[in-house]
């Protein structure tokens, strides 16, 4: 019985994936949060200093991957909040929006596969 996937050997490797979204996914949400703690942001949404502190919370915790599933779905809610204001300013169908949807979705998946390679998670 022959498979349709082109490089089998590669499977081995698949906690990789939610490692390399969980990493992307926090650093991205650290850039964020640095943006609203030192300059208020100038996204949608809630631009304070203590939202920026926050942000970064949550960050640190997907990067080093601890409470992953917590921090991802924090991370949901905040992307689903983001959408809502960006929604209010008539923007939900502009280019831009592919962007947090796409963060929206890498968090939600974190939800269901987990940490991925080289988080705190797994050693408990």
């Amino acid at each position: 019985m022959s498979s349709l996937i082109l490089f089998p050997w590669l499977l081995n490797f698949q906690p990789m994936a939610p490692f390399m979204i969980r990493l992307i996914l926090g650093i991205t949400l650290a850039y964020f949060a640095y943006l609203k703690i030192v300059d208020h942001g100038a996204s949608s949404g809630s631009n304070t200093r203590r939202y920026g502190i926050l942000e970064m919370s949550i960050a640190l915790f997907l990067v080093i991957g601890l409470f992953t599933q917590l921090a991802a779905a924090l991370n949901a809610v905040i992307l689903i909040i983001k959408l809502f204001f960006k929604a209010q300013d008539g923007k939900l169908l502009s280019s831009g929006i592919n962007y947090y949807v796409l963060l929206l979705t890498m968090a939600i998946s974190l939800l269901f596969v987990g940490p991925g390679y080289l988080a705190i998670d797994l050693l408990f």
